[in-house]
């Protein structure tokens, strides 16, 4: 009887101590996935820095896209009005007036200028008014035209290209009508060509009538884009009327 209860008490205090480990485990467990579940507050700091830099990254990405696609337009722009003056300088070039059947009020005149160490020309011309075409019976009344530069003072190293007309039927001097055309011309450079050589001015009042008209004239331009980027047009005209058959 008495080794009956000795056993039951061993294994009552075998039970026991089997719960407490058991207890303890458990805790150690818990304690475990406590700590597991959660950063520190390094882990955190790092996150955040690796998260910044990347934001920093694609804000940088998306501002050189933005400034480029802004670039790419203001270019595009430029590439358009540079276009469409040398068409319209170049329209009015083949329609200059020179005839040994009717006086011209003026032929063609050109003057060289240099401005910073650039070209700078004017042009004066007389040349058909209205759609630019002659007329059934005889030629259309005249139209005294001239491409002038001025310094532009809002922006250093450009230059104002404005164009200025009056009716050459007038006997007398009037005011000029003048159209701002660009206002980023950084060079306008114009030859004009006697059959022989190049020449960097022409006066039509200083020559014989018939020979008042170069054959040919180069016209280059250079116009300042967004970004500081130069854009060059150029372009050769011949001038029909300057052949022998007029």
């Amino acid at each position: 009887m008495i080794g009956r209860n000795a056993s039951i008490q061993l294994d009552a205090s075998a039970l026991t101590r089997a719960r407490h480990q058991c207890r303890r485990t458990t805790s150690r467990v818990g304690r475990g996935r406590k700590a597991s579940g959660g950063f520190t507050l390094i882990e955190m700091m790092l996150a955040i820095g690796v998260l910044a830099l990347i934001l920093a990254m694609l804000a940088s990405s998306f501002s050189a896209i933005a400034h480029s696609k802004v670039h790419a337009e203001g270019r595009l722009y430029v590439d358009r009005e540079g276009r469409s003056l040398l068409w319209q300088v170049t329209k009015e070039l083949r329609n200059v007036v020179q005839t040994p059947y009717a006086a011209s009020d003026v032929g063609l005149y050109g003057n060289g200028r240099m401005g910073n160490g650039t070209a700078i020309d004017t042009i004066t011309m007389s040349t058909f008014s209205g759609g630019h075409r002659r007329a059934i019976t005889a030629m259309t009344p005249e139209t005294i035209v001239t491409y002038n530069l001025t310094a532009n003072p809002d922006m250093a190293g450009c230059y104002v290209l404005t164009r200025s007309q009056q009716s050459g039927l007038l006997t007398s001097p009037v005011k000029q009508q003048s159209t701002v055309l660009a206002d980023n011309i950084l060079m306008m450079h114009i030859r004009y060509f006697d059959g022989e050589k190049w020449g960097e001015s022409w006066d039509s009042s200083s020559l014989p009538r018939g020979r008042q008209l170069p054959a040919a004239v180069a016209i280059q331009i250079e116009m300042l884009a967004p970004g500081g980027h130069v854009m060059d047009f150029a372009t050769q005209v011949t001038l029909p009327m300057a052949l022998q058959e007029w």
